[in-house]
């Protein structure tokens, strides 16, 4: 009789007490400490995997900037020099000239912000605040690519009428430098993606 009596109260557990693990810590807490980012754990993951997201978008930008930068110089270089005999000439077309003007825009453009955002990537100094850049860029990316379409797009049909009648290095060369503007103004609508990116979350950049 005694010994029951002895026993009993041991197996009886107080209300609102958290039951205990194998080595007497609360078993409850083991599993909250993962879920939660305060110094360890998800938190830090998270913030790591961001920045490396961050440093791949920085690199990609640049190399698309970089990219657009290229073709627009060869662009301009290509229209520039398509200088030959008789008529052959493209500062004897309206929409040749248009594709060498924008040609020349674009790579002082691209070129520009090509250096700007090289030197913000080595030094970490930035000539103006990083909400107003994602502002610049978004906008300058945009413009400056709807001008390469549009003296791209009108160059086209005249360089394929001139084809119609004499398929030469004129017309090779005026159709070089419209694929380069093309190739340009593609660079640059993915760079306006990601400025645009960069400006839907201004508010990290302040």
């Amino acid at each position: 009789m005694s010994n029951t009596e002895d026993t009993a109260p041991s197996k009886i557990h107080h209300a609102g007490t958290t039951p205990l693990g194998p080595a007497g810590t609360p078993s409850a807490d083991v599993e909250n400490q993962t879920g939660t980012g305060t110094g360890t754990g998800f938190g830090v993951l998270g913030i790591v995997r961001r920045w490396e997201r961050e440093d791949l978008l920085k690199k990609g930008y640049v190399a698309l900037r970089g990219m657009a930068l290229l073709f627009s110089l060869l662009a301009f270089i290509i229209m520039a020099s398509n200088n030959h005999t008789d008529w052959k000439k493209f500062d004897r077309f309206e929409e040749y000239r248009y594709v060498l003007a924008i040609a020349i825009l674009s790579t002082l453009y691209t070129g520009l912000q090509a250096l700007r955002q090289v030197h913000e990537l080595s030094t970490g100094k930035y000539f103006i605040t990083r909400g107003t850049s994602a502002i610049v860029d978004f906008f300058g990316d945009q413009i400056t690519a709807y001008l390469l379409i549009s003296s791209a797009s009108s160059a086209v049909p005249l360089t394929n009428r001139l084809r119609e009648s004499q398929d030469d290095i004129f017309t090779d060369s005026s159709a070089a430098a419209i694929s380069m503007s093309f190739l340009a103004f593609f660079a640059l609508a993915l760079a306006a993606l990601v400025s645009g990116y960069k400006l839907s979350n201004r508010s990290t950049y302040i």
